[in-house]
């Protein structure tokens, strides 16, 4: 299973009522040599705002999901033969120490960005396989420790092993409340289709009879053709306990069924909020604080602006401070939230990665002023994998600069006002960024 993060600690999004329409939108500034994440992140931002996001070298689909054994010259039928004879052949297989080493590792050299300044190689990397690999290894504990000492030694901070215990309290990230992950994937006619490349282990999906593989069909009766990861992951998505079928397809042959998943939502709410007067009582404004972008974070946002609005809010202050991070995706979604000019945005110096890309998205397009302290300043963003014996790997995959290209990592950003100013100032502030941007 991936996950992208972008939070300062050690530390998958879920979907809600449509927002409002927006009136305005911004071109969208996106660097990376990988094309299908150029095509993802396109989707979700939807032109919305102005954001620049530069990833790691290309990753290889074909090596994340076993089922796709297809080769460009053979048909479909044949294909689906040799997969059933490989079965045959191969059986079950053993997860060993060496193997569990040797996919942290290849994981790295896939997706690894080295953001720092230490002297890191693919030369160097490969050496260093070849010495952990060169003697056996007697126990899972001890290959836990080696896949340690191999990421220690990328001199990445955020780059780091997870136990199976660790990695099981990510599920308050899981981006569709039954514990799967869902990656568009090339089909032979040249569209995409949806197959499940990320599996919590006994979760929900799991345990229902979801395969990792599987292709997605439908989600209670609806049809999924056509329709992004994400906005599938938002049907999957649901009160707490209650049910969803998805109906999928085993492998690239097998057969077609329809599964009853109970819904589990491990994480919590993390919005507040409250209505505060301000100018002697003339102005209405929504005040929110969030506290991290989990799972829930986009999805009670939404209800509590909709019900701050319908309380007379004409503005909101949006409070990031000590908000540290989390879901890269949510708060990509998050900010489109606020495309309405004259927001106010409070930060200070526990306001980090996810929090710095809101902030200085909203900031740079001219959409909020930012009030407070000079934030942490983690550029860097995570992706978490997990390997075969229910561990994981945290991965610095990406690097996210403001849309002025201004690198925030190890600098933070600099707030417009250290205190609140009169709406009046705000007004005017962000007129005259608006009148710049147009020079």
């Amino acid at each position: 299973m991936r996950i992208l993060l972008c939070n300062s600690s050690s530390s998958l999004l879920l979907s809600s009522p449509s927002p409002p329409t927006p009136t305005k939108k911004s071109p969208i500034l996106l660097t990376t040599n990988n094309n299908w994440v150029r095509k993802a992140l396109l989707g979700a931002f939807n032109g919305a705002l102005s954001l620049n996001i530069l990833l790691s070298s290309p990753f290889s689909l074909a090596a994340e999901s076993p089922l796709q054994l297809q080769s460009p010259s053979n048909p479909l039928t044949e294909q689906c033969l040799q997969e059933e004879k490989l079965e045959e052949i191969t059986g079950p297989q053993t997860v060993t120490n060496e193997g569990i080493v040797e996919e942290a590792w290849q994981i790295v050299n896939d997706s690894f960005l080295n953001a720092g300044r230490h002297r890191w190689t693919p030369e160097s990397w490969q050496q260093k396989r070849e010495d952990i690999l060169s003697t056996s290894i007697q126990s899972r504990s001890k290959a836990h420790d080696i896949i340690r000492r191999m990421l220690a030694s990328l001199g990445d901070p955020y780059t780091r092993f997870l136990s199976p215990a660790e990695f099981s309290k990510m599920a308050r990230y899981d981006i569709t409340g039954i514990g799967i992950n869902l990656r568009e994937v090339p089909d032979e006619s040249g569209g995409v289709k949806l197959k499940v490349l990320g599996l919590l282990l006994d979760g929900p999906a799991h345990t229902a009879g979801v395969r990792q593989g599987d292709e997605v069909l439908a989600v209670n009766g609806e049809d999924i053709s056509g329709k992004s990861a994400f906005e599938v992951s938002s049907l999957l998505q649901g009160p707490n306990e209650t049910f969803v079928t998805i109906k999928v397809k085993h492998g690239n042959c097998g057969p077609i069924e329809s599964i009853e998943v109970q819904r589990q939502l491990i994480a919590r709410t993390p919005v507040f909020y409250r209505m505060e007067q301000v100018d002697k009582g003339a102005t209405s404004v929504g005040y929110i604080r969030l506290k991290e972008f989990n799972a829930l974070a986009r999805k009670d946002l939404v209800i509590a602006m909709q019900r701050l609005q319908d309380m007379g809010a004409s503005y909101f202050v949006l409070d990031l401070r000590d908000n540290l991070g989390g879901l890269v995706q949510a708060g990509i979604e998050i900010s489109k939230l606020f495309l309405n000019e004259g927001n106010t945005v409070l930060v200070n110096k526990k306001t980090a990665s996810a929090s710095e890309i809101v902030a200085s998205a909203l900031h740079d397009n001219c959409k909020a002023v930012l009030v407070g302290e000079r934030t942490f300043g983690k550029g860097l963003i995570q992706s978490v994998f997990e390997l075969r014996d229910g561990s994981g790997v945290v991965v610095t995959v990406g690097k996210y600069v403001t849309p002025k290209h201004m690198d925030i990592n190890g600098n933070g950003i600099e707030p417009d006002y250290e205190n609140i100013p009169a709406w009046a100032d705000v007004t005017r502030h962000l007129s005259q960024c608006n009148m710049n941007k147009k020079r």
